[in-house]
């Protein structure tokens, strides 16, 4: 799952937000000096990778892909469902979407101290283009892609992705669908014993 997604899925602690949205930018147990919750954000994060690319809904949407963009297509099914979860928040959460990544941009810029560079350097630009909020829009999702396939210097190809979301569209909206119950179940059993 992409930000949206992780952010989501911490429920509503703060730092176990930080934890599971910079977890990608940590490796190993580099995070042992961080504040205990913060680490059972990085933890949760990669419980939730694991259980995600070997789930066979999001393997079955990454099938859709792998012709094309070979090994980036599970980056790539991970954006497209975060614009379906984005998309049908309301359905997932009683807080607008706006607030809830205004208040996340704010738990941001209050803990800087606990950020990663990866994260800190990341910040300005996606607080300025407002990601989390455009993952909504199929053009919001079309510029992240574009912008990704720019940090591979365009050897994935992901910006042309777009065409296969626009394609199977309603496939991939109903296989997110479906994931994400038993990805919602799975995180918070996940979060009761951490």
């Amino acid at each position: 799952m992409n930000f949206l997604a992780h952010i989501y899925l911490s429920n509503d602690n703060d730092f176990i937000k930080i934890g599971n949205f910079m977890a990608d930018g940590i490796r190993g147990k580099h995070y042992e000096h961080l504040p205990a919750d913060i680490q059972k954000g990085i933890i949760l994060h990669r419980a939730i990778d694991t259980f995600t690319d070997s789930h066979p809904i999001f393997r079955q949407s990454t099938k859709r892909l792998h012709d094309r963009y070979h090994h980036y297509a599970g980056v790539i099914v991970d954006v497209i469902y975060d614009h379906f979860l984005a998309k049908n928040w309301s359905k997932y959460s009683d807080e607008n979407l706006a607030d809830f990544v205004e208040h996340f941009y704010q738990i941001l810029r209050d803990n800087t101290q606990h950020l990663n560079e990866k994260t800190i350097g990341m910040m300005p630009y996606m607080i300025k283009y407002n990601w989390l909020l455009s993952y909504q829009y199929v053009d919001g999702i079309a510029r992240i892609l574009y912008q990704m396939d720019q940090r591979t210097k365009n050897n994935s190809k992901m910006q042309f992705s777009i065409e296969e979301l626009k394609e199977f569209y309603t496939y991939f909206e109903n296989e997110f669908t479906i994931f994400f119950e038993d990805l919602r179940a799975f995180a918070k059993e996940k979060l009761e014993t951490l």
